[in-house]
């Protein structure tokens, strides 16, 4: 059991892409809160990096919530649906839609890139996978969100106000924020609504390969961006410990339709990252 403050208990969460990585750090935390979250996901077995929906299903129980896997493919509209559906039949409520899915393996491949060195079929691997996703899986939550004045969180980052990776990158991510600010227009006068997270550098599962140098240091090179230093990253439960700090404000329509920095809800909330640090990579 953790000992995290049950603030969430009652509330009824759902996490997409979150078998591994800042989808599994945000259901953690959601769970160590006390709520019942749904985990999303295609990977039902492990692979080559760790982690699976049904793993994290199970930890979200151990910390104290109640987690439950669901097998889902969110470029298949229809099991959207159905996952929806599902969570009206055996929950009766949603309170917190968390849309993080992406796919990063096809997006890994494209780092640095000019746009003349990134094919036209990396648009559509951002784009169904990370905006449309998140507005399919959004349009069949909303009618339960909006019965409970709940609460959409996208999963965003910095990428959507400068250089970062690639255009395609940024535009995604451009795209997704400004659909964050027109769902919470929408969503106005109803008691739910939307906001943008924007992590820092986090440390994955996929970065925890990175080896250590002979100095202990664990370093990224991002073509044309820069070294980073692993070690000072965030750990996934940091934008997991944002999400739940939203979800249990009252206020937090003040923040409707914006992109908010993981370090600076930290900052205005007083949460920290696992080892106690805020930190800040902008």
């Amino acid at each position: 059991m953790s000992g995290t403050p049950k603030i969430l208990a009652g509330k009824v969460a759902v996490v997409t892409g979150a078998s591994r990585a800042i989808g599994k750090g945000i259901a953690q935390e959601l769970g160590a809160a006390g709520a019942t979250v749904y985990v999303t996901g295609r990977t039902t077995t492990p692979g080559r990096l760790p982690g699976t929906v049904h793993a994290t299903a199970e930890e979200i129980t151990a910390l104290g919530g109640h987690g439950v896997a669901v097998a889902c493919d969110h470029a298949d509209d229809a099991a959207v649906e159905k996952l929806f559906a599902q969570v009206r039949d055996e929950q009766g409520r949603l309170d917190v839609l968390v849309n993080n899915v992406y796919n990063s393996p096809a997006a890994a491949r494209w780092l640095g890139r000019k746009f003349w060195d990134v094919p036209p079929k990396a648009w559509d691997e951002t784009f169904d996978i990370g905006v449309r996703s998140h507005y399919v899986a959004s349009v069949f939550a909303a009618p339960l969100l909006i019965e409970s004045a709940g609460l959409i969180v996208n999963v965003s980052s910095p990428g959507a106000r400068r250089y970062m990776h690639n255009a395609v990158y940024g535009v995604g991510k451009t795209a997704l924020d400004r659909l964050t600010a027109d769902l919470a227009h929408d969503l106005d006068g109803t008691g739910a609504t939307a906001i943008s997270i924007w992590p820092g550098i986090v440390d994955t599962e996929l970065l925890q390969l990175v080896p250590a140098d002979e100095q202990g240091r664990r370093q990224v090179t991002l073509p044309g961006e820069g070294t980073f230093d692993l070690n000072a990253a965030e750990t996934p439960r940091f934008p997991g410990r944002a999400v739940v700090a939203l979800a249990a404000d009252p206020d937090r329509m003040a923040r409707a339709g914006t992109a908010c920095k993981v370090a600076d809800l930290a900052e205005a909330y007083g949460f920290t990252d696992v080892d106690g640090r805020i930190p800040r990579a902008d």
